[in-house]
């Protein structure tokens, strides 16, 4: 795992903030996907789109690795670039596991290098999930992340507009997502 400085300061505020304030919210809890088989989901994932975050404002060719682990929970590695493409990798590991065992939809991620990650899990809840498992989108209830995911590094201009039209019907906010990996017409 790396983190640098300016990440780890970062976190350190956001966890102050969240303690004293609480988070802010951009839209009413999106309802997930109905179902979704863990297994068939596991593997690697491209990044296309995100919102802005503390720990992933400059990363592009951003990828997330997910191993379904003997215990039922998922390891998962995230990779990416800080500033470019060739610019250099930051990696962290994870372990997610399923919150809503009816749907599997709503997972909770911890990192363990990272300070004070006992205090907190992270919501990963999957509102979008194409039937062949190609291409996915994660929020939280409060919609602060967001995260266009897809099997392949590059996705159609009409794929993702549709998937930003699919968004606004769930009323989900993409007000702030910024494209991280690549649209092709």
């Amino acid at each position: 795992m790396m983190m640098n400085t300016r990440r780890m300061v970062g976190l350190l505020l956001l966890v102050s903030a969240v303690a004293l304030n609480g988070c802010m919210s951009y839209g009413p809890a999106p309802e997930t996907v109905a179902s979704v088989e863990i297994p068939k989901y596991m593997g690697l994932w491209h990044e296309i789109a995100s919102n802005p975050q503390f720990f992933n404002e400059d990363l592009v060719s951003v990828t997330a690795e997910y191993t379904l682990r003997d215990d039922g929970k998922v390891t998962v590695l995230n990779r990416g670039r800080s500033g470019s493409p060739d610019g250099p990798e930051e990696t962290i590991e994870g372990v997610a596991r399923v919150v809503d065992k009816t749907t599997n939809s709503k997972l909770g991620v911890r990192f363990p290098s990272v300070p004070f990650s006992f205090l907190f899990e992270g919501e990963y809840w999957i509102v979008v999930l194409d039937e062949n498992y190609e291409y996915a989108v994660v929020t939280d209830s409060r919609q602060s992340t967001l995260f266009i995911l897809s099997r392949t590094p590059a996705m159609s201009r009409a794929r993702y507009d549709a998937i930003l039209d699919e968004l606004a019907a769930l009323e989900v906010d993409t007000s702030r997502l910024r494209v991280t990996g690549t649209i092709s017409d």
